[in-house]
């Protein structure tokens, strides 16, 4: 199992308050929403409408040093593409973007999935370097470039 290392300390609240995204009020809103149905504190926020998609994947990059990269002028090789079925993208909403060698770039909306990782590599033969995108980005690339194949 890969040990994730957060390079900034700081809770995602904590860094959402920081950046002016959401307030104290807005945190404890989602932290009870979170106690009451589980889930993901980065999609509570959204589901409750205190953040977007694209300011929770910014405060993974500043919170575990994720790269973030917005797909929309993305260009991905069908090559590539073909390196992750469809349906394994769906289910931990990722998108193969580059492939050097044994070295395979994925996107992904919860980075903190290891097990999606794990599966990948398992899958590709390749290790995984990943970059943060929001989930929207992610389906609109996975219905763009799997309907070519």
């Amino acid at each position: 199992m890969r040990d994730l290392k957060r390079t900034n300390k700081k809770h995602l609240g904590e860094l959402l308050v920081e950046r002016g995204v959401i307030d104290r009020e807005q945190v404890a809103m989602a932290m009870a929403y979170q106690n009451e149905n589980s889930g993901l504190f980065g999609e509570i926020l959204v589901e409750l409408k205190c953040a977007t998609e694209e300011d929770i994947a910014q405060a993974l990059t500043s919170q575990y040093g994720f790269p973030y990269l917005p797909l929309a002028n993305y260009e991905i090789d069908q090559e590539v593409i073909d390196a992750i079925p469809m349906d394994m993208c769906r289910r931990f909403c990722l998108i193969p973007i580059d492939k050097i060698g044994k070295s395979l770039t994925v996107a992904m909306a919860d980075p903190l999935n290891t097990a999606a990782v794990e599966d990948v590599e398992l899958l590709t033969g390749c290790t995984v370097q990943t970059f943060v995108s929001t989930g929207a980005d992610i389906k609109e690339a996975i219905q763009k470039y799997y309907k070519k194949s």
